[in-house]
């Protein structure tokens, strides 16, 4: 079995339904959640049945402790992950009426930030994911877009979610510039409808003409309830949002980086050939499963993406 490792940060969502204070000027109660865009596909991926690991930095507190549990209970490899004695990130997510999630973050001198070189790959892995706030906080940052790089001199197929945060962007025109710089070693980009408005603004912004030109093979965009659309150089398909019911948009996005991945990998089709092969009706197969997967995620609070049995196929 070809396997998959996703690259980044596993935190907790700390979860507040209203920011607004009651009359008595008591806050709506804080409910925390594991998180974090790489530790959700990855349960994502091993929830569906893909062989998977997450290669981060995990704290050795309690928190900590819940992250490898909950990895292993999703069938996730924990091999690579380094345990550090800082303590875990946090992030503070806001729902608003629409179920949308708004967040801040508590990120310095955490673990995962202190990532280091993970070393060789095994010879079983096939395709290496990357992606948010480990893109983005040195040193980490750096040390993952090293292993991007040689994922790409590897062979590998190369996915990248940049999840923009921009209130951890301090310096969005250089970020973008970073970005920019990685599309060469990439094959799949996802964004949201607001990733690609931002990386799209600015004396430095590039767009989808430039990523496809550098090499890129496909670009997924997801827009919530108006579905997900799929570019390459031959043109563009897209798949309709399944009808659901929203409880929060915690973990959408992961959950279609996930779904992407696992349909990638049971068509046998994680390899940057395969995926520059793959035609209109492919692309709109895999949107579509990526988009039950979300649907399942967005229907029940947090980030709690479905088991292959929840679905209609896989």
């Amino acid at each position: 079995m070809r396997e998959i490792v996703v690259c980044g940060e596993a935190l907790v969502d700390v979860v507040q339904k209203s920011a607004s204070p009651a009359a008595s000027g008591v806050l709506a109660p804080l409910q925390p959640a594991l998180g974090g865009g790489p530790f959700n596909v990855a349960v994502t991926l091993g929830r569906l049945g893909s062989a998977v690991s997450l290669c981060s930095a995990v704290s050795t507190d309690t928190y900590g402790e819940a992250i490898v549990s909950a990895l292993q209970s999703a069938g996730v490899g924990t091999t690579l992950l380094q345990r550090r004695s800082e303590p875990t990130s946090l992030a503070l997510a806001t729902i608003g009426p629409d179920g949308g999630a708004h967040y801040s973050f508590y990120v310095e001198g955490t673990a995962d930030r202190q990532v280091g070189d993970p070393g060789p790959f095994a010879s079983t892995v096939a395709a290496v994911c990357f992606g948010t706030l480990s893109m983005v906080l040195e040193p980490g940052a750096s040390v993952y877009e090293s292993l991007l790089r040689r994922s790409r001199d590897e062979g590998w197929l190369v996915v990248v979610d940049p999840n923009i945060r921009p209130v951890v962007i301090a310096e969005p025109d250089a970020y973008r510039r970073r970005f920019a710089s990685w599309m060469s070693a990439v094959d799949i980009v996802k964004l949201s409808d607001e990733d690609s408005d931002w990386l799209s603004s600015g004396p430095d912004a590039t767009t989808g003409d430039d990523w496809l030109a550098a090499g890129v093979s496909a670009i997924i965009t997801t827009a919530g309830a108006d579905g997900i659309t799929v570019r390459t150089r031959h043109g563009e398909v897209s798949a309709p949002a399944p009808p659901t019911q929203v409880a929060d948009t915690i973990g959408a996005g992961d959950s279609v980086v996930g779904g992407v991945l696992r349909y990638l990998d049971r068509i046998g089709a994680l390899s940057p050939a395969a995926v520059s092969e793959l035609d209109a009706d492919q692309w709109r197969a895999v949107a579509e499963f990526a988009g039950q997967v979300a649907a399942v995620t967005v229907s029940r609070p947090g980030a709690d993406p479905p088991w292959a049995s929840e679905l209609t196929s896989d």
